[in-house]
């Protein structure tokens, strides 16, 4: 399920080339605050599914409702 999210996350992902020699910048749309740069799009695809990793597991931890991407979900059912 983790991965499933992880690629269909990726799926969505947004890169553009910055201005000048400054390299590449990518996001995640609907994953706010997710953002990477690096010199090459490779080195930025690499940067965003790192940062995206770190996103959901620090999501997970701290009890955030993640959204959910493609239909799917990771958070679990708070008990009271």
């Amino acid at each position: 399920m983790l991965r499933a999210y992880l690629d269909a996350a990726m799926a969505r992902a947004r890169f553009e080339r910055l201005e000048g020699d400054a390299g590449y910048y990518g996001e995640i749309p609907g994953l706010d605050g997710l953002w990477a740069s690096a010199p090459t799009l490779d080195g930025c695809r690499d940067e965003l599914a790192s940062a995206l990793e770190d996103w959901v597991m620090t999501g997970l931890q701290l009890g955030h409702d993640l959204p959910a991407v493609d239909g799917l979900k990771l958070n679990t059912p708070r008990i009271a």
